[in-house]
């Protein structure tokens, strides 16, 4: 009986310095990621992101790619905070969601065909990142 309980006592000291110190692992999904900048987290087929740039440039960033890849069928939508893109990529829909988090910090969700594309969505976002970095 104390062998369980000081097991136990070690396991829960065990998480709670993991979880305290920020470096615990994140399971979302079935994919495990680190928590941290430059991580993507894939959640029922939208991989996302965080961007250290402000909503405008990233929404720009993201007119970008849809016209350098080819896009058609682009629907556009704008609001205060939170905006989307839906279009059509190599006859697959693509829809790219955006969201003010903070002055220079702004998530973007990528999901491309019906159930979503881990792959395709990781080139768009890589294409995002590089026209960010122009």
């Amino acid at each position: 009986m104390k062998h369980t309980r000081n097991s136990c006592f070690i396991v829960f000291a065990a998480l709670m310095l993991l979880v305290m110190t920020g470096c615990a692992p994140l399971v979302v999904g079935g994919a495990a990621v680190s928590a941290g900048a430059g991580t993507y987290v894939y959640v029922q087929g939208e991989l996302k992101t965080d961007y250290s740039h402000s909503f405008e440039a990233v929404w720009n960033a993201c007119e970008r790619v849809m016209a350098d890849m080819q896009a058609f069928d682009v629907v556009p939508e704008k609001e205060i905070g939170k905006a989307r893109i839906d279009a059509v990529i190599e006859n697959e829909k693509v829809r790219i969601s955006l969201v003010y988090k903070a002055r220079d910090l702004t998530n973007v969700a990528v999901r491309v065909g019906m159930l979503g594309d881990r792959t395709a969505s990781q080139r768009i976002h890589d294409k995002i990142a590089a026209e960010l970095a122009r």
